[in-house]
């Protein structure tokens, strides 16, 4: 039977007389420029390749994590250039299929070269969602269900943290999070600067562990702090920064006429996974009045956890804490939130510019919902959907579970880095961190050697190399100070099984056991 719209004539369109094409400016205007029609079906192909390429076949072990192409060659096979003219839906749907092929998977089980990795299933269909719907999260107006939600996960945060009440937002990742710690810290202490500038400043310092995250010192040069003002505190044979050495700094910069205004701690680092001392470093900051802030960036998703939260132990002392989902939670990147003891309003008079276009007083609604002028940013991408489904949907308890699991495998590996021949732990890991050598046979027994440590930092990059065009596995490497390469393996994702960290260590082996010092 045919519908109402094919009854109607030619000239009818949705019930009214269709008006007649006009041409303007020498172009014709006769309705929409795309094919709604084709459109819908090119995204459902395009669905059942994301399905299966990147979804079915990226979590799976039987499956690459990585097709390895060297880049001129990558280059050819995607034949990236622009053209004039538009290709087919099928051709299309080819580059979909190689862009997947050619990519890393990160959802992968044996993805460990991030502190990102796995799959929530949950969380990719919030991303579905807000990428479909593609608002901006700066008004009710404009996003109504997100500002909502927006400030329900934020305070669901907050309360983890140990604070009553606050003030946030989500950022575009953990490094601008520790930069609008900077700018409010500052403006704090002088709300004058947002005027004035930095003209009639003092000079400002910023406290950090030498195992800081490189965003402090970044932050500092992009605010006009200036790189020579980050004092590094130095840190423990474990990674923590000491207290002790923290005022010992803060002292001679005062004694310099520098004045110190914030400090900023970390509660999991990059590298070692390590937390600083809160409760000792939030004494020091409240002794000299200094903003405390916590990158817990890595780290801050063990207060899910009650058997692990207390390696965030005085926390809730922070004045602001940097704490991203998209990590440990696996809440999909981006999901970077910047938590506020504050309760004032200090967010917003510090970064609002009261754009006239956006931030009508006169609305017709409250306008205490209009919560984008609180934000660096105009613009800003919905981050709270993928969070708040994967919460809705596996809960409090579930996501505890997550952080016992990573945990739980990372005490597995550790117990068999101990156990096998040839690994050596460089220290016991408090978060997910795992890092440790691996010695081929061929340099056992000569630890004594002068080229010993040398030829053992050429053996991180020679297996890495192996893993990545066999595409078996993916794992970091770096040095550290005085020591050579070494392997970082994080373990966060919940696919991985004790099956998977067998094969870790079983293709460590495979891979290097033939080594050779040159």
């Amino acid at each position: 039977m045919a519908t109402n719209q094919e009854q109607r004539g030619p000239e009818e369109l949705n019930g009214l007389p269709r008006k007649r094409p006009i041409t303007v400016d020498g172009m014709l205007l006769d309705g929409p420029l795309n094919d709604p029609k084709a459109g819908e079906q090119f995204v459902q192909d395009a669905f059942q390749i994301i399905f299966e390429e990147a979804i079915r076949k990226g979590t799976s072990v039987d499956e690459k994590v990585c097709e390895w192409k060297e880049p001129e060659e990558l280059q050819d096979l995607l034949d990236l250039d622009l053209v004039d003219a538009g290709e087919p839906p099928k051709k299309l749907l080819e580059r979909c299929q190689d862009i997947i092929r050619y990519s890393v998977k990160t959802a992968h089980p044996r993805f460990y070269n991030q502190l990102f990795a796995g799959l929530d299933h949950h969380s990719l269909v919030g991303r579905y969602i807000t990428e479909t719907l593609n608002t901006s999260q700066y008004t009710y107006e404009i996003a109504p269900v997100f500002v909502l939600m927006e400030e329900v996960v934020l305070n669901k945060l907050r309360q983890l943290i140990g604070w009553k009440c606050g003030d946030g937002i989500f950022c575009p990742g953990g490094s601008m999070s520790n930069m609008y710690a900077m700018n409010v810290a500052r403006y704090k202490l002088f709300p004058e600067i947002k005027k004035q500038g930095l003209w009639d400043m003092p000079r400002l310092a910023i406290f950090t562990s030498e195992e800081c995250h490189y965003s402090m010192t970044k932050g500092a040069a992009f605010q006009g702090l200036g790189t020579d003002n980050v004092y590094v505190v130095k840190a423990d044979e474990r990674g923590r920064m000491i207290p002790k050495e923290l005022e010992n700094q803060i002292s001679a910069a005062k004694s310099k006429g520098v004045l110190p205004f914030l400090v900023s701690a970390t509660s999991g680092t990059t590298v070692f996974g390590a937390f600083d001392p809160l409760p000792e470093i939030a004494d020091i900051c409240e002794n000299y009045g200094i903003w405390l802030h916590v990158d817990a960036a890595w780290g801050g998703s063990a207060l899910i956890s009650r058997k692990h939260r207390h390696l965030l132990t005085g926390i809730e002392r922070a004045d602001s804490v940097a704490w991203n989902p998209h990590k440990m939670l696996l809440a999909g990147l981006q999901c970077s939130a910047f938590l506020l003891k504050d309760n004032t309003g200090l967010l917003k008079d510090c970064f609002s510019a009261n754009a006239g276009y956006l931030f009508q007083p006169d609305k017709f609604y409250n306008v205490c919902y209009d919560t984008g002028d609180k934000s660096l940013q105009c613009g800003r991408k919905v981050d709270c959907l993928k969070l708040w489904l994967m919460w809705k949907a596996v809960g409090t308890r579930g996501l505890e579970e997550r952080i016992d699991h990573a945990f739980t495998c990372t005490r597995y590996l550790v117990n068999e880095i101990k156990e096998r021949e040839g690994f050596r732990l460089l220290m016991e890991p408090q978060c997910v961190n795992v890092c440790f050598w691996y010695i081929p046979p061929s340099l056992r027994g000569k630890e004594q050697t002068p080229d010993f440590w040398q030829n053992l930092g050429k053996v991180a990059p020679f297996i890495k190399e192996r893993m990545v065009k066999r595409g078996s596995m993916m794992v970091g490497y770096q040095k550290h100070g005085e020591k050579v390469n070494f392997f970082r393996q994080v373990l966060i994702s919940p696919q991985v099984s004790w099956e998977d960290m067998d094969f870790f260590m079983d293709e460590i082996e495979r891979l290097g056991c033939d080594f050779q010092p040159e």
